[in-house]
């Protein structure tokens, strides 16, 4: 049962077990789908969880990680995401219930599933209110942008004041010019900016 994906509860009384219950989570059905993309956008994708690395294993196999930190206590969630941070630097954590709520706050951003708990969603950066995994990829996407634009716009302001102020101040342009160029500037990166209003996942 455990090599399925599911986890196993024993029911026993006076030392003697009496049965074996299996419980699992069905795995979303895009997460397979949603993991290719995240790994082809460049992210190492892992899997934190607290069933045993028997069930964790046949999970993560259908969702096509190749990462598991399995047996990881909710006490100890948070832990497990600053030895990822010491080893990566920036990390993201997903997830939906009360044991993740530490790990989400302390993740660099969280980002918790809609569906989820109350607790997960508040202690979260980020809220994919839909709980589509799709919405994941879009959001790794849209930020991937945005930083794009925020390089662009870095270069074309330090472009315009490098250029037309020295040349102002060394009276080789005429200070409206300058001042021209100053606003032309803050327009060019204004209608960048708004160029992500186009942006489509």
């Amino acid at each position: 049962l455990e090599s399925e994906g599911k986890s196993i509860v024993v029911v026993e009384r006076d030392g003697q077990a009496l049965g074996v219950v299996a419980v699992s989570d069905t795995l979303k059905p895009n997460a397979a789908e949603a993991v290719a993309k995240l790994t082809k956008l460049g992210l190492e994708v892992a899997m934190l969880t607290g069933d045993n690395r028997r069930t964790a294993e046949a999970v993560a196999r259908q969702a096509g990680l190749d990462r598991i930190l399995a047996d990881v206590l909710p006490a100890e969630k948070a832990d497990a995401v600053k030895k990822l941070q010491e080893e990566y630097g920036v990390v993201a954590m997903v997830g939906d219930g009360i044991n993740d709520a530490a790990a989400l706050a302390q993740a660099n951003v969280g980002i918790a599933i809609g569906t989820g708990t109350d607790i997960a969603i508040e202690s979260a950066g980020l809220t994919l209110v839909r709980g589509d995994l799709d919405g994941l990829v879009a959001a790794v996407r849209l930020s991937h942008a945005t930083f794009a634009k925020i390089k662009q716009n870095l270069f074309w302001a330090f472009g315009y004041n490098v250029l037309a102020i020295p040349l102002a101040v060394f009276g080789l342009l005429h200070p409206l010019i300058a001042e021209a160029a100053m606003a032309a500037s803050s327009i060019n990166v204004v209608a960048n900016s708004l160029r992500l209003r186009k942006f489509r996942p």
